[in-house]
């Protein structure tokens, strides 16, 4: 089965410095309560900014089977 896109989730130890926020094209990407960053996953295009960027190389992309 093909895959539809990749979208990027982000893991634990999340060190909150914002650098994924200010890569994302979409700027869907905000930090929670100053502790972890939130990814609004049903906006996002797969680009991988955010996990190329990411220092702690916490941010993954997972690709979704399409329907």
């Amino acid at each position: 089965m093909p895959s539809k896109k990749k979208i990027a989730y982000i893991g634990r130890n999340c060190v909150s410095c914002g650098t994924c926020v200010k890569t994302c094209p979409k700027q869907i990407i905000t930090i929670h309560k100053g502790i972890t960053a939130v990814i609004e996953e049903g906006k996002c295009v797969g680009c991988g900014k955010c996990a190329k960027e990411c220092p702690a190389g916490i941010i993954t992309m997972t690709e979704v089977l399409a329907a």
